[in-house]
C-alpha cells in the first residue's frame, strides 16, 4: 500500500511541467504532497506548515484566488488533481486508443506559501469569472477603504524553520522528512549532481539528515527518495537548474 501512495505521489507531482512561475511550484514537497492525497474532498482552506491548500469541486467552471498581500493584482488559477487510473493491463482492441493513465479526482486546488510576517491572509475568489468571498471560509471582513468583501484565514504561529545553514559557520546542514527507513539523498552542484554520493542518516525515526562542509558559495540542491528528485521545502528560495528543472538554492557566506 505504501508503494501505490508513493507512486501517487509522484503522479500528481508529474502532472505539472508546465507551470513557469517558480512559486507555484515550490510547494511540491513528498509532505504537502501526501497531505493533499488525504484530503476527502474539497472544503475550506488548510493550512499546512507555511502552506495553505485551497480546493474546489472540479465542476466549477473557472476558480482562482487573488491575496491582499499582492494588491489583488494577480489571480491564481486552480488546477484539477488528477489520479492514476485504476486498471491494470488493459484490454485494447483493434483500433480502439490505448486509455489515459490519469482521471480526474473531481477536486480542483491551488496551493499558495503564506509569507513569514504574515499571521493572517486576506483574499478574494473569482469563481467563473465572478469576484465573491471564499463559500467555504465563513470568516469575513469588509474592507473600509473600498468596501470590498475579503475572506479572512488566520494563520496559526509557525515555528522558526529549519535552514540548511543553521548551526555550521562553513556548510550546510540538510534535512529531510519521509516515511521510515527509506533511503535519502541529496546532490547537487557540489558533487556534481551524483544522486549517490551523499546519503542521509535517519535519526530520529522519519527525519533524515547530514553535514556537508562546504567552502562559501551559491549552492543548488535537490534530495532523492527512491529514485525523485524533491526540493527542499525548509528553503524558500528556489531557481531552475541548468536541466531546465526546479532545485533549491542557498548561499554559504
Amino acid at each position: 500500500m505504501k508503494t501505490i501512495r508513493f507512486f501517487i505521489i509522484l503522479v500528481i507531482i508529474a502532472s505539472f511541467p508546465a507551470v513557469t512561475a517558480v512559486s507555484a511550484e515550490d510547494w511540491e514537497s513528498y509532505e504537502l504532497v501526501n497531505k493533499l492525497l488525504n484530503m476527502q474532498g474539497p472544503g475550506a482552506p488548510l493550512i499546512h506548515g507555511d502552506f495553505v491548500i485551497f480546493s474546489a469541486d472540479s465542476n466549477i467552471r473557472r476558480m482562482g484566488v487573488s491575496f491582499a498581500h499582492e494588491d489583488f493584482d494577480h489571480i491564481h488559477w486552480f488546477r484539477p488533481l488528477l489520479v492514476p487510473q485504476d486498471y491494470l493491463n488493459p484490454i485494447i482492441l483493434p483500433g480502439e486508443k490505448l486509455p489515459s493513465p490519469y482521471k480526474e479526482s473531481g477536486m480542483q486546488f491551488y496551493v499558495h506559501r503564506i509569507p513569514d510576517h504574515l499571521r493572517e491572509l486576506e483574499y478574494r475568489m473569482v469563481i467563473n469569472g465572478l469576484w465573491t468571498f471564499d463559500p467555504a471560509n465563513p470568516l469575513i471582513r469588509r474592507d473600509r477603504s473600498t468596501g470590498l468583501t475579503m475572506s479572512v484565514l488566520q494563520v496559526p504561529y509557525r515555528p522558526v524553520k529549519h535552514s540548511p545553514l543553521n548551526g555550521l559557520p562553513e556548510g550546510l546542514n540538510f534535512s529531510f522528512h519521509g516515511p521510515p527507513g527509506e533511503t535519502v539523498t541529496v546532490a547537487g552542484t557540489f558533487n556534481n549532481w551524483d544522486p549517490f554520493m551523499y546519503e542521509l542518516r535517519e535519526n530520529p525515526r522519519g527525519v533524515y539528515s547530514l553535514i556537508i562542509p562546504l567552502p562559501p558559495g551559491k549552492y543548488q540542491y535537490v534530495f532523492f527518495h527512491r529514485g525523485e528528485r524533491f526540493i527542499d521545502p525548509d528553503n524558500p528560495n528556489r531557481i531552475y537548474a541548468k536541466d531546465g528543472r526546479i532545485a533549491s538554492e542557498i548561499e554559504i557566506p
